[in-house]
């Protein structure tokens, strides 16, 4: 009796990789093991993306590997591919995190609208570490085309997408003219904002959103 109590002590630590019934009074040790494991997960996600972002920014798309990321987030190849199937899908994740997300409309008012979204656009092109990791992917867009594609499809057009809903509502209610072209508007709006903050001198100060809205509407609200 005695060497079967001993046997079954001495079992007890391998139970959590099993997969058969844990032995009695082990739930509560297993189930106190289990509620630390979601925020160990956040973390090692928060390390997968941001060793993603070091590598592509050391060494563009062509530097970023599995193994490489997996070593500097320390955690395993397998935990990455849990998550992901493979790097592109990663590297779209971790340029995605970085976006600064753009706030809903509230839609009471078109100009106020567009300046809450060019304000938070603003801010995204002030931060010198999201300009640089979206020149580098513009610049290897000709090597890696499809992973262009796939970041404007997935990460780029969801945010323009929004822009184009409220000048699409401003021609709706009559607040913008009828027959405004919506992407032309669009284009002039972010681009306004984006070859300011990546050829500009002078930082986007505070209230350059609203001056390029006014100035936009002067072209196409309804008189």
């Amino acid at each position: 009796m005695m060497m079967r109590q001993a046997s079954s002590r001495t079992a007890v630590p391998e139970m959590p990789l099993s997969t058969g019934t844990p032995a009695p009074g082990s739930g509560d040790r297993m189930a106190g093991h289990r509620r630390p494991g979601r925020p160990r997960s956040e973390q090692a996600d928060q390390a997968i993306i941001e060793a993603a972002l070091s590598l592509f920014a050391e060494a563009g798309p062509g530097g970023l590997c599995i193994e490489k990321v997996a070593a500097l987030a320390g955690v395993g190849k397998a935990t990455i591919y849990r998550r992901w199937p493979g790097k592109e899908d990663l590297l779209l994740a971790a340029l995605a995190a970085v976006k600064v997300p753009l706030p809903e409309p509230k839609g009471k008012s078109v100009r106020a609208d567009l300046v809450a979204l060019l304000e938070a656009m603003c801010k995204e092109a002030a931060d010198p570490r999201q300009a640089r990791l979206f020149g580098l992917l513009q610049g290897e867009g000709a090597r890696y085309p499809r992973l262009l594609a796939r970041y404007m499809e997935t990460v780029v057009e969801p945010r323009r997408d929004v822009v184009r809903s409220v000048l699409r509502r401003g021609v709706a209610t009559g607040e913008l003219r009828e027959g405004t072209d919506v992407d032309a508007a669009l284009f002039m709006l972010s681009g306004a904002v984006i070859v300011r903050g990546k050829f500009g001198h002078e930082r986007l100060e505070s209230g350059y959103a609203r001056r390029i809205v006014e100035e936009l509407l002067m072209g196409i609200a309804a008189r």
